[in-house]
């Protein structure tokens, strides 16, 4: 498969992305969503980046949804993507990778490509 540097970027991301979280919980416990929400609130560069990447979340959750034709696999994998980030994400299209045999148009547009 010609698509094993993806693979790899997508493997690193999910691993780092891993062992950041499990620091952060850690150090500052598991409630994100106050954080999150209230740098946001705050108006200030981390609440512009915190809604900027909600943003991409919840994209990320539509375009799985859409992939998916709106089917029932689509309904239970968009808000796993949209709430997990790149830790849901990243597997996934590893796995659609190997699914449609590193065909890229496949990957991204499912069976519409």
């Amino acid at each position: 498969m010609q698509n094993k540097p993806l693979i790899f970027l997508l493997s690193i991301q999910t691993l780092a992305v891993l062992v950041y979280t499990f620091v952060a919980v850690s150090n500052e416990g598991i409630d994100l969503l106050s954080y999150f929400l209230g740098n946001v609130k705050a108006l200030g560069w981390s609440g512009q980046f915190n809604l900027d990447f909600g943003c991409y979340l919840l994209l990320s959750g539509l375009w799985v949804l859409w992939r998916h034709q709106f089917s029932a696999i689509g309904w239970l994998l968009a808000p796993v993507v949209a709430v997990l980030g790149i830790v849901a994400f990243a597997p996934y299209l590893i796995y659609l990778l190997w699914q449609c045999r590193g065909d890229l148009p496949k990957v991204l547009l499912g069976e519409r490509g």
